[in-house]
């Protein structure tokens, strides 16, 4: 599993509070699709509450101050379109992390992904023409995390009919039957991933 930070230069006069305080840090808290549009919620400092509310003011997006206190606004929009770096991420099945940041007219995004997803992300992005920054790229050392999609699927089947209890709960038919493989399958299968998550576990150096 990869854990990879990009960068985004955002266009225009988008979000132009954002590069008027070039130093500060503004948030992107949550973003949902609803009805056929989308939810943002932005946290800003609230030294820029006049700066954030005179630029929604200005555009055609509605809004709604979700909450202000001595520290911070959160501002509640909605855009009728997903943005297409979001919706190229979206695409690709990668994991979104929240909050986003916003400094200075960029978006830095934490993403989680497998590596082949990471792969179709980036080929979404060259598709669409975006430009973008890697900025770190680091590789999960958890042992659960270098086993394939279908090996964790039978690992959590058997975890969760009891196969690994003492004594089992599931035999290795019955477990074969839930996941509608046959039992040389998912003793295949379940042997890879003991495999690698056992050899992964004791290859890590411990305190």
């Amino acid at each position: 599993m990869a854990h990879t930070r990009i960068t985004f230069e955002l266009p225009g006069n988008a979000f132009k509070f954002s590069t008027d305080h070039p130093s500060v840090e503004f948030r992107i808290r949550a973003a949902f699709p609803m009805d056929d549009a989308l939810f943002v919620a932005l946290e800003a400092p609230i030294e820029t509450r006049h700066a954030v509310i005179e630029y929604f003011d200005a555009t055609p997006l509605s809004y709604d101050v979700l909450h202000t206190d001595e520290q911070s606004i959160v501002i509640q929009y909605a855009m009728g379109t997903i943005p297409p770096p979001l919706r190229a991420m979206l695409a690709s099945g990668t994991l979104l992390q929240f909050p986003v940041p916003l400094r200075n007219g960029r978006l830095t995004f934490a993403l989680t992904s497998s590596h082949d997803r990471l792969s179709r992300l980036k080929t979404e992005f060259e598709d669409a023409g975006f430009t973008y920054e890697v900025i770190s790229v680091t590789q999960s050392t958890q042992p659960t995390d270098l086993i394939t999609d279908r090996q964790r699927e039978f690992v959590l089947a058997a975890l969760e009919h009891g196969y690994y209890d003492t004594p089992r709960a599931c035999s290795l038919t019955e477990l074969a039957d839930e996941l509608a493989v046959g039992k040389s399958t998912a003793s295949r299968v379940l042997h890879r991933a003991e495999e690698t998550i056992i050899k992964a576990f004791f290859a890590t150096p411990t305190e």
